[in-house]
């Protein structure tokens, strides 16, 4: 089928612009909300190590069960509240910054709620696509998706640092708060027929729980995948928390050349994501993703090394470059494979099992990071990410991982 061809559901039309819309605000506010950390609240690496381990505690403490929870109602209804309450949170953010009545433990309380309604938003929308596509065009509809993702990320950043340094970062913070908003009311017109929630008598919560995690983690293919991006996660987590503090305190970028830097893998990523369907089909989907995996430590080697001033900023764009094509490639393919390969009343459930362990590592790898930054420097912290990024991607190369493709509509 044609590659227009997803744009002939509009259920997914409008799920895809909501999802626009409201990662604008979100990599607009990422950044503004780590610039209010340092620059206004005179926060250090460890406090941007808690408020980011606060952002996914949720994952962690409530990921698996919200999975099963998730797979026993419709879908649309959370993605409309899970955006509503992050529009009010990051709303507080915003207003309380501009009133000066801003602490670090409120941020970090904050994006924990932000957090909650996200990981619930998150695995209602992971399960709700394929209810809106057929699997053949599942990776179609990702790669759409990941290209306005990546879109936003080049955007994002820059309006973020134009923002803070004209405005202010409360005022970039509200932003991500509107497009919240923006985002709930375009889902709640999507028109779509969903399984009315049933209340059988055989559900248990434990055994639901573990029947989730047995798919994933005996599946031939999805238990490779999941080990190395739950290595990927923690490693990358660890090196993301301090690659704003390193880029403003240790190589002397303001907070538009930051911007800039953030905005280099959202370009190379709307590219790479445009590339995937093609790739995969002549190459093989596990040949890409795991070919990605390894353009990520390279992009944080050429980044612990960098100097400072003009030529450590060119260094730091280059590396962005080269990881916004490892993120571009691997993510459209994997969302599709494992959605494609899960039967739907498993679905909600092993997104949340992955996501969980994988967004739930950013709790330790955060704060870690921070401290680890705080006793023994940022570069030598990103050095070590190289080594654990270099693991993650060696984890699906051995496996028969690397040879997994698509199945055809009806298979699994």
């Amino acid at each position: 089928m044609a590659e227009g061809g997803v744009l002939r559901y509009p259920a997914f039309v409008r799920l895809w612009l909501s999802d626009t819309v409201k990662w604008l605000g979100l990599f607009t506010s990422g950044l503004a909300l780590q610039l209010l950390l340092i620059e206004t609240l005179g926060a250090d690496q460890t406090d941007l190590g808690l408020v980011r381990s606060a952002q996914w505690l949720p994952m962690l403490l409530f990921g698996l069960l919200a999975g099963v929870l998730i797979d026993r109602v419709r879908r649309q209804p959370v993605l409309v509240a899970g955006d509503a309450v992050c529009a009010l949170a990051f709303g507080a953010i915003g207003a309380l910054g501009v009133l000066g009545k801003l602490s670090v433990p409120v941020v970090a309380a904050l994006v924990f709620v932000a957090g909650c309604a996200s990981l619930c938003g998150t695995a209602a929308h992971q399960s709700f696509l394929p209810r809106l596509v057929p699997t053949s065009l599942l990776p179609r509809a990702n790669s759409r998706i990941e290209q306005s993702m990546t879109a936003a990320e080049a955007v994002g950043p820059l309006l973020a640092g134009v923002l803070v340094r004209t405005l202010s970062a409360p005022v970039a913070v509200l932003v991500n708060a509107g497009t919240y908003a923006v985002s709930a009311l375009v889902l709640s017109t999507i028109r779509v027929t969903e399984p009315a929630a049933t209340d059988r008598a055989d559900r248990h919560l434990w055994r639901e729980l573990v029947e989730g995690a047995r798919y994933v983690y005996r599946h031939r293919m999805l238990a490779p995948y999941a080990v190395g991006l739950h290595t990927w996660f923690f490693f990358n987590s660890a090196a993301m928390t301090i690659l704003v503090f390193y880029a403003s305190e240790e190589i002397g970028l303001g907070p538009v050349a930051i911007g800039l830097l953030l905005a280099s893998a959202g370009v190379t990523g709307v590219l790479a994501a445009g590339l995937t369907p093609r790739l995969s089909e002549r190459l093989g989907l596990g040949g890409v993703i795991c070919f990605a995996g390894w353009l990520a430590p390279v992009a944080f080697l050429v980044t612990a090394l960098a100097p400072s001033g003009a030529a450590g900023l060119a260094a730091l764009v280059a590396a962005q470059l080269v990881y916004g094509v490892s993120n571009g490639l691997r993510g459209p393919l994997e969302m599709s494979y494992r959605n494609a390969v899960t039967p739907d009343r498993l679905r909600a459930r092993m997104n949340a099992t992955i996501r969980s362990l994988n967004w739930g590592t950013i709790t330790v790898s955060a704060p870690l990071a921070g401290w680890f930054a705080v006793t023994y420097g940022n570069r030598p912290t990103l050095l070590v990410c190289v080594g654990g990024l270099v693991i993650a991607a060696l984890i699906p190369t051995l496996s028969p991982f690397r040879r997994a493709r698509m199945p055809v509509d009806g298979t699994g």
